[in-house]
């Protein structure tokens, strides 16, 4: 089937372009806000040409295509469909059924809104850390001799450019994914949170430290913030709000920051400091074996429930304290794992449908984009989801032995070779290897029921 007649069959088991309130697409997922869900036929739909899964989350419907084929489909559907009528009664019914959703808890917001904070500097991320890929792997390569050069320094002052303003872009989205109307006055606050200015102030007999807490002081300020700014303008009368309302704020959060929330943050980041390097960055190597296993392991299942999005300001975190986190490939070995449990299932199944679903999907995990087999192939069997899951306990134990550490955030899969640190790139490889292997072994051995074709 062509794209326009894969488009025009999932209007129809939609019921219809009347029935589509709005279409949009994100990387992986043609996205669908429907007026009715009762009439839509889901079973059609996951048996549809080019379906690798059907998602029902955040009050849409999404069908996965995978990169670049979503693309191509989404815009198809959106030519059948036009420019969606939307009406008031319709949104107000709309809204109250997304407050139903069985996943719309205020939990899962909240670290919606902690992913949402960075998104944004993602591709930030990865340009910064592949600059500082480049500089280790020159270093490595060099030695001491290069690391004093100009060109050296140039290098790291670009890879570094993210983080040495990270309080500030972080305080900046977080006010704004909170619901601030002055989302510059969380830029502001992590200005103030990481300023140099803070080692000449005494509290309590000792100095300050700048950047205490890193992000997660920040992101706690930033909350106070808004809740004070929106406390103030249910009480402060508009014709004074442009005065008082940034004024009390300002000075309440800053005090609460310095007072209490930047120790509280500096605890929490220096305790999960302390458990990174008692655990997975342990000297004691069944320690470390052990926890990356159940970190790797339990990883696959955190994705499902939407919890790994806690996980990225520890990353961020980790990477702004030491230079480097060692959870991030830890726990990318899931992704790794889910490719060689689709390699065994692809090796058994003789249903054609599946065969071309999995192939689909192995290019695009390989790179590390894990929903077209997370979906598609691993999930829906059942036991290769859990083959994956037991493989990529055997492949963080391997990333955890070794201590192999990123630099950076936003790329997982092969590509996360360019941002490992101190020189582990081999080591990394073989970890991807083990995975790869440990997904594929346990699929094969637990095996699966072939569906019918």
């Amino acid at each position: 089937m062509t794209n326009q007649e894969i488009a025009k069959k999932l209007v129809e088991l939609v019921g219809g372009k009347t029935n589509i309130k709005s279409v949009a697409n994100c990387m992986t997922r043609c996205r669908l806000e429907l007026r009715d869900y009762s009439i839509v036929n889901i079973e059609a739909i996951k048996k549809s040409e080019g379906a690798l899964g059907v998602v029902q989350a955040e009050g849409q419907l999404q069908v996965i295509y995978g990169p670049g084929k979503v693309n191509k489909v989404t815009s198809e559907v959106s030519k059948i469909v036009g420019k969606p009528v939307v009406l008031g009664e319709e949104a107000v019914k709309e809204t109250k059924a997304r407050l139903k959703e069985k996943n719309d808890t205020k939990f899962k917001n909240i670290l919606k809104k902690l992913g949402n904070v960075f998104i944004p500097l993602i591709p930030l991320f990865v340009a910064c850390g592949l600059v500082l890929a480049i500089n280790n792997i020159a270093g490595v390569y060099f030695g001491d001799a290069y690391k004093t050069t100009t060109a050296a320094q140039i290098i790291g002052l670009i890879g570094n450019g993210v983080f040495s303003v990270l309080s500030v872009l972080v305080g900046f989205n977080a006010a704004k994914e909170f619901g601030s109307e002055m989302p510059m006055m969380g830029g502001v606050l992590g200005g103030i949170l990481s300023s140099g200015a803070l080692a000449n102030i005494t509290l309590f007999g000792k100095a300050l430290t700048p950047g205490r807490g890193g992000i997660i002081s920040v992101i706690l300020v930033v909350v106070l913030a808004v809740f004070v700014e929106k406390t103030c303008r249910k009480f402060v009368p508009d014709i004074l709000d442009l005065f008082v309302t940034p004024l009390v704020t300002l000075t309440v959060s800053v005090l609460a920051a310095l007072f209490i929330l930047q120790p509280v943050g500096g605890f929490i980041s220096e305790s999960i400091g302390v458990v990174v390097a008692n655990t997975i960055a342990s000297d004691n190597t069944i320690v470390s074996v052990i926890s990356g296993a159940i970190s790797g392991g339990l990883f696959l299942p955190l994705v499902m429930t939407g919890m790994h999005q806690a996980l990225t300001p520890i990353h961020a975190d980790l990477i702004a304290s030491v230079g480097f986190t060692v959870l991030l490939p830890v726990l990318a070995t899931a992704g790794m794992a889910q490719v060689g449990a689709t390699i065994a299932v692809l090796r058994k199944t003789k249903n054609e449908r599946l065969k071309k679903t999995a192939k689909n999907g192995l290019v695009p995990g390989v790179l590390g984009i894990g929903e077209p087999l997370i979906y598609g192939v691993t999930l829906p069997l059942g036991k290769p989801f859990l083959g994956a899951c037991l493989g990529a306990a055997v492949g963080g134990a391997v990333m955890a032995l070794f201590k192999v550490g990123a630099v950076a955030l936003g790329v997982s899969g092969l590509p996360l070779a360019l941002l490992i640190a101190d020189g582990k790139i081999l080591v990394f490889l073989a970890g991807v290897v083990a995975s790869y292997v440990a997904g594929y072994f346990f699929t094969e051995m637990l095996g699966f029921e072939d569906p019918v074709e």
